[in-house]
């Protein structure tokens, strides 16, 4: 029986590498040719850098391609073949699935994908899902609000793919959410880290209902680097009572990378359907060796509609040193998504990412799970403010938290910060990707 399988896909994923690089490239060079035959905007961007599909025989040659950023796709759309423009590679007649960005970095980019594509959205977070337990017997809730955003869409089909029980709560409030668990026995969800804590403080402190007492035990998350802090992930673990899982996809791309079972620090990357390469943010050259962040530049290998090739993702990863005791073959980034390129700035000359302050405000006790950072300038010097809450019962506590936080802190960041302490519930709250970061530089 499939359930009793340890992998979705036991060929593709424990395939030798050397044979799944084999089959990168033979992949890589057919969508390379789709999308220089069958879209405007390619076949330009491929012709003034001289390339031809007959020019790409190994992987050197694949780096010679120019990438694609989400700035170029916004320029060609909202023209015909309405509303995607120069980048559709197939009859508008065959698009089937609409969805968009969230717009957080600036005007939406529409996707656009066939009915073959929507399958494969689906393939890929079955991967995903099965590799974190999922199996026909679970039943998985969404508390996510079905809209233009892909969010846990693929997901849901995904898990009626392998079998599984679908419950979708999107028009529900929190606590309608959280009751429809209870009631169903729910034994699984995927939401953002920021909202799975979320509902948890719901539960907890506005309902009286322990989320540990409820049958969730697998919890999937994606749209924040949360689920990969190790000190965020242990406060959505120890809320739930649950093992609570990373992934990482993107509208324009795909879900291209999951964590297993064997939580081993690391993200697989779905390497039967996704070419990564990694680049260093300031030399341009592609790093293959652990312990390097870098950049991240990715091709979706099977997407027609509208293809993602060599697209720069701005997402900091690095391979991990080790391969994963799982017994898969396709390698690891450590320590999953670090943010983005775009995000990590420096303050006071020293490179500042968000999700390091994340770690520390998440790893001490007595201050609550929202925070807020905002970056300015007073005089021509930088300034940090770090907004924090604590927990009901904890104010006595102060002098305790700021004292470690300001170690903690300096220690992991190089940095001082302003701190400023709210009361409970009075920091914003986030269904969906939180937007606790704030550099207001340049803005005055």
């Amino acid at each position: 029986m499939i359930s009793q399988q340890k992998y979705w896909n036991p060929v593709l994923e424990t395939l030798a590498h050397e044979k799944i690089r084999k089959l990168q490239l033979e992949k890589f060079k057919r969508i390379f040719s789709w999308a220089y035959e069958r879209s405007k905007f390619h076949r330009g961007l491929y012709e003034k850098a001289g390339i031809k599909p007959g020019d790409i025989r190994s992987f050197d040659d694949i780096r010679r391609i120019p990438t694609v950023e989400k700035s170029m796709m916004r320029g060609i759309q909202r023209k015909d073949p309405f509303p995607y423009g120069d980048a559709l590679c197939v009859p508008l007649e065959e698009v089937s699935e609409f969805r968009q960005t969230s717009g957080t970095t600036g005007q939406p980019v529409y996707q656009a994908d066939t009915w073959q594509d929507w399958e494969w959205w689906a393939e890929c977070w079955a991967y995903i899902l099965w590799a974190q337990g999922y199996r026909p017997k679970d039943r998985v809730f969404l508390p996510f609000g079905y809209n233009v955003f892909v969010a846990f869409w693929a997901g849901h089909y995904a898990a009626e793919k392998i079998g599984a029980e679908v419950v979708p709560g999107g028009v529900l409030d929190t606590q309608a959410r959280i009751l429809k668990i209870q009631e169903l026995q729910c034994t699984a969800m995927m939401a953002t880290p920021t909202y799975v804590l979320g509902m948890a403080d719901t539960a907890k402190n506005k309902m009286g209902i322990d989320p540990r007492s409820l049958a969730i035990r697998k919890i999937t998350c994606a749209g924040e680097p949360g689920a990969s802090i190790p000190t965020t992930k242990k406060r959505m673990e120890d809320a739930w009572d649950a093992k609570v899982y990373d992934h990482a996809g993107a509208t324009e791309i795909g879900a291209w990378c999951f964590e297993c079972e064997a939580q081993s620090g690391g993200l697989h990357v779905n390497e039967a359907f996704f070419l990564v390469e990694i680049q260093d943010t300031e030399t341009g050259e592609y790093i293959e060796e652990p312990g390097r962040r870098g950049k991240m530049i990715i091709t979706a290998l099977d997407r027609q509609a509208q293809p993602c090739v060599r697209f720069d993702s701005k997402d900091i990863i690095e391979w991990a040193p080790e391969p994963c005791p799982c017994g898969r073959s396709f390698r690891l980034i450590k320590g999953g998504v670090v943010g983005r390129a775009d995000d990590i700035t420096k303050v006071k000359g020293v490179l500042l990412a968000p999700s390091a302050i994340e770690e520390v405000v998440r790893g001490l006790d007595g201050l609550a799970d929202e925070f807020e950072v905002i970056v300015d300038k007073e005089g021509d010097i930088d300034r940090i403010t770090l907004k924090i809450e604590i927990l009901k019962g904890r104010e006595g506590e102060r002098k305790r938290i700021e004292a470690q936080l300001k170690d903690q802190l300096r220690l992991k960041t190089n940095l001082g910060y302003n701190l400023e302490f709210h009361d409970y519930g009075t920091l914003p709250r986030y269904d969906v990707k939180a937007k606790r970061f704030k550099d207001l530089r340049g803005k005055h």
